[in-house]
This record gives structure tokens, sequence and C-alpha cells, in this order.
């Protein structure tokens, strides 16, 4: 499936407040935790949890939101579908990492182990 322009724009100007509730209420209801939700976040955009309350408290867009994010450099190891969008495919740097977040979320609600979803480069 092809990302498009409008796609692009929906995810800029979503807020980041309205779809943690989602994200926080997927990963308890598989037997997942808010902290291990909050490593997630953390490892990919180096946000710790003050941070992420306060984003939340500020209505941040997902455009703001990666805007002042530090994405981890291992991020280019998410792989895969997400939402229907082959991850790797994503040429749009916003959606893809929004997508990140979506994928690792996904992994976790899933039951994945933590050392996994947090990837490290092969050694």
């Amino acid at each position: 499936m092809k990302v498009t322009p409008e796609h692009n724009a929906r995810i800029a100007k979503l807020t980041f407040a309205s779809v943690y509730p989602h994200y926080v209420n997927k990963v308890e209801k598989k037997g997942r935790t808010k902290t291990e939700l909050h490593q997630v976040i953390d490892w990919l955009t180096g946000y710790d949890d003050a941070k992420i309350q306060k984003l939340i408290e500020d209505k941040v867009t997902f455009e703001e939101f990666f805007a002042g994010a530090t994405l981890n450099p291992n991020a280019h190891l998410i792989k895969g579908v997400i939402c229907g969008y082959r991850i790797e495919e994503i040429d749009n740097t916003l959606t893809r990492n929004t997508r990140y977040l979506d994928k690792l979320v996904e992994e976790l609600a899933r039951g994945r182990k933590m050392e996994k979803i947090l990837r490290q480069e092969p050694s």
C-alpha cells in the first residue's frame, strides 16, 4: 500500500495525547504494563516518563513529538508491516517514525520479549 500525501498530513496533525491512551489500553489488555510501554517509547525517542507526560499535557502533534525526539540509531532495524504499510518502504520520515512507534507497541502487546523489541545491531 502506498502512503499518500494526505495520509502523511493526517499523521502530522494527529496529537500524541489522542493516541497514547490507545497504546496503554492495547498493551495492558495483553498483560503488559505502562512502564514497559514507556520503556519502548524512551528507547525509540529518548523521552523519559516526565517528558512523555509533558507532551501529553501539551497536546503536541506527532510532527512536534518527533521533531523534539532523539531517534534511536537502531530504529532502522524496525521492519515489517503495520496498519497495512511496509515500514521500510515508507519514504516520509514522520510517517515512518510514527509507524516505528506503532510497530513497537504492537510487538509489546503481542508478548514479544523486551530484548527483541529494543533492537540492537547484530554483533
